[in-house]
């Protein structure tokens, strides 16, 4: 290891650790937990928030001679927030390269293979949701279950806005005070991977000033990740409806994922069945595949917001 090299590395131990100081659990939607020494983060949460392995970042941080990659720094430096000198900064003691960051957009729209699966999923609801639980694309039996058109219409295709703002039976969820923190602790838990960023702070921002309920769950603190749920729909039509919801990733898209609805029991099947029988054929069209895809500037607010 050169000169120069030897003396990078104290220089960068010293910085990460500093900045790790002071970044406190709350910035990053985790909860303060017991027996904090310091008011920082730990290594393992920098780790856990940055996707990489504790051994890993804790060699980084003694300063030991390992290689880190571009996307690794970024992750790192997204979770301690540092701006654009501290990130460049936060490269040159690594010695990688520097580039600016270039602001990273969401997709706006699903391509047709994914529309396709979805599609084929139908009679059983189907949508593609980002983490901010933007809705980029559903199947026919997604619009029976939720109200997607008079959504629209409301001008908020996010679960979020729908569930805290619009009235029902646009969103017809029961047993909202159980399912609300979970789906609030989940956002939480992705947002620890995007403090900071302009769309995502505009979301949380606008979304607390629209609903004190919202606003409250937020504060709480509280993270969970996405999993497998059993919810409770009540659809004007046909009644209640207990189904199972589970979520499948998708490559080539990061943090999006299809999240799958089946009948919990046979009551529920049945119910589902009356639904389907009363769609409309003009309803089996996905939207989602009509025209070109929207950019991520052309959507309204809550679309690019949330």
């Amino acid at each position: 290891m050169g000169t120069t090299t030897q003396r990078r590395r104290p220089e960068l131990a010293a910085f990460l650790r500093a900045r790790r100081a002071r970044v406190t659990p709350a910035d990053v939607g985790m909860p303060p937990g017991l027996r904090r020494r310091t008011p920082g983060l730990r290594r393992e949460e920098v780790a856990q928030l940055s996707g990489v392995g504790v051994t890993w970042y804790t060699w980084l941080e003694q300063g030991r001679p390992i290689n880190a990659s571009a996307q690794v720094l970024d992750a790192v430096a997204r979770t301690l927030r540092l701006d654009r000198a501290e990130r460049e900064h936060l490269y040159h003691l690594a010695e990688v390269p520097y580039e600016p960051v270039r602001r990273t957009v969401s997709p706006a729209a699903v391509g047709p293979e994914i529309q396709g699966i979805i599609d084929a999923l139908d009679p059983h609801p189907a949508v593609v949701y980002n983490a901010r639980y933007d809705i980029l694309a559903t199947n026919p039996a997604y619009r029976d279950l939720f109200f997607v058109p008079q959504l629209e219409s409301f001008g908020a295709p996010n679960v979020l806005w729908t569930l805290f703002i619009a009235p029902d039976p646009v969103c017809p969820l029961v047993f909202r005070d159980e399912e609300l923190p979970v789906m609030v602790a989940t956002l939480r838990s992705a947002y620890g991977r995007h403090v900071g960023e302009p769309a995502w702070e505009d979301f949380i921002r606008r979304l607390s000033a629209a609903s004190a309920h919202f606003a409250e769950l937020w504060e709480s603190g509280d993270v969970a990740p996405p999993g497998p749920r059993v919810k409770t729909f009540r659809h004007e039509a046909v009644g209640e409806l207990r189904m199972t919801s589970v979520s499948l990733s998708i490559n080539g898209m990061p943090e999006c994922r299809i999240v799958a609805y089946t009948p919990d029991d046979e009551v529920s099947r049945l119910r589902a069945a009356e639904l389907r029988a009363l769609r409309p054929p003009e309803a089996e069209r996905s939207p989602e595949a009509e025209g070109s895809p929207e950019t991520e500037e052309s959507r309204p607010l809550m679309r690019t917001g949330s």
